[in-house]
Parts: C-alpha cells; sequence; structure tokens
C-alpha cells in the first residue's frame, strides 16, 4: 500500500527501508503519500465579505474544505483577513495563482499558503494587576 517512508530527513522507498536495522524506526511521510489539505492565508478581505462569499471565490479553483473569516471579538466586524483550506496541494496552488494580487469585492487581495500560529508569551495586565 505505501510505497515512500520518511527516515531521518530522507525519503526512502520500501526497497531502501527493508535495509535498516530494527533499531530505526520507520515513520510514514503522509504529506508525501496523501493529498492532505492545505490552508491559505487570504489578507485584504473586504469588511462586508462573508464566509459564504470567500467559500464561493475560492471554489473557482477547486475543492474548498473550510473558508472563514476572522472576525474581532469586541466588535463582532470583519478583521480583514481569513484562511481558506483546500483539499490537496494542487487546488492550493491554483487558487494562489488565481487570487493572489487580485482583486475581489474591490480590494486586492494577499494569498499564501497559512504558517503555523506561533507560540505568544502570556499577557500581563488586567483589573488586577494594577
Amino acid at each position: 500500500m505505501f510505497s515512500q517512508f520518511s527516515f531521518g530527513c530522507r525519503l526512502v522507498s520500501i526497497e531502501e527501508a527493508r535495509e535498516f536495522s530494527p533499531p530505526y524506526i520507520l515513520v510514514i511521510s503522509w504529506r508525501e503519500k496523501f493529498r492532505m489539505a492545505k490552508k491559505l492565508y487570504v489578507g485584504g478581505i473586504p469588511y462586508t465579505s462573508t464566509d459564504a462569499d470567500l467559500r464561493d471565490a475560492f471554489a473557482q479553483a477547486g475543492e474548498v474544505t473550510s473558508a472563514t473569516i476572522i472576525m474581532d471579538r469586541m466588535s463582532g466586524r470583519s478583521k480583514g483577513f481569513g484562511f481558506v483550506e483546500m483539499t490537496n496541494d494542487d487546488d492550493a496552488a491554483k487558487a494562489i495563482d488565481l487570487w493572489n494580487g487580485k482583486d475581489f469585492q474591490g480590494r486586492k487581495l494577499t494569498v499564501n499558503e497559512a504558517r503555523p500560529m506561533e507560540p505568544r508569551a502570556p499577557r500581563e495586565g488586567g483589573n488586577n494587576n494594577w
């Protein structure tokens, strides 16, 4: 079923994997073997746009798993950016080519592969820390 494995930082075939002795743990490289969903960052979204507008626009490039516009907690208003998850890498690449730098409802979008959220330092302040 699987034809490639990840060994350390190197992708190896099953034949090569059989040569390694038992102490080595072989990890299936899911990203290489299966087409995984790709999350895209979308900036420059008009404040009046909805999740459905974003989903419909990106559906032109392929199947959309999810489309979410990030909202401000206090005002409930759009922050002007969001995330779109495509079903595979090819559709994600098409979406980037189709929408990056292009006009969407009067604003120019910035579309690229989303980066993992970086850990933030704990916040200080509030009512109890005078």
